[in-house]
């Protein structure tokens, strides 16, 4: 099982991969075309060319997990527009969101750092 924290690092790859690709093909593409180190503990998005199905790949310190939702009707509704580089970052509860076939641009949250105000 994976879990994923708001600690976590999250990137989606915004280009579709060949969903043919196993962990050793998806880790190479890491460092290749997204400049990210798979074994960093970060935990990447991919998606199909199809936008049916999604694979997340994270290392765990001992080896990589590989999971993979497909969706049994429709495909995913929301992805980044291509141009915008070859990543992006996400926050746990957008993960949750894109999993869910949710739109993660459109999830007001509350900053995830704010200052604290001393009590008078």
């Amino acid at each position: 099982m994976i879990q994923i924290t708001p600690q976590m690092r999250l990137l989606l790859a915004i280009d579709p991969v060949d969903f043919r690709k196993g962990i050793d093909g998806l880790a190479s593409l890491c460092r290749q075309a997204l400049g990210t180190d798979p074994m960093s503990g970060a935990l990447i998005v991919f998606r199909s060319r199809s936008r049916r199905a999604l694979k997340l790949l994270v290392y765990d310190g001992q080896g990589f997990w590989l999971a993979q939702k497909r969706l049994s009707q429709g495909r995913f509704a929301w992805w980044p527009a291509a141009g915008h580089g070859t990543s992006c970052r996400l926050e746990a509860h957008q993960l949750h969101l894109l999993l869910w076939n949710g739109d993660p641009s459109r999830a007001p949250s509350a900053p995830m750092w704010r200052p604290l105000t001393l009590g008078a």
